[in-house]
């Protein structure tokens, strides 16, 4: 794969990041309101189970952002 398609795999993993890690703010801070629009009222266990959805999703965006910078500067060197 090109460096663009790591960049671009940079970008999802930081913007899953973000989105995930923001989802979980607000959930601590408001156990009732629907997170994500609503996405994740499918998930079993209520609110922990959410939390903890949020949580791996926050995490697989933050391994992808790291794993896909290194690519990238491995192959600028």
């Amino acid at each position: 794969m090109g460096k663009n398609v790591w960049v671009g795999l940079q970008i999802v993993g930081m913007v899953l990041l973000v989105a995930s890690a923001q989802a979980v703010i607000r959930l601590v801070i408001d156990h009732r309101k629907s997170q994500v629009w609503g996405l994740l009222d499918w998930v079993p266990g209520g609110w922990g189970g959410q939390l903890v959805v949020l949580v791996v999703l926050a995490t697989g965006g933050g391994i992808l952002a790291e794993r896909a910078n290194n690519r990238v500067k491995l192959l600028e060197a």
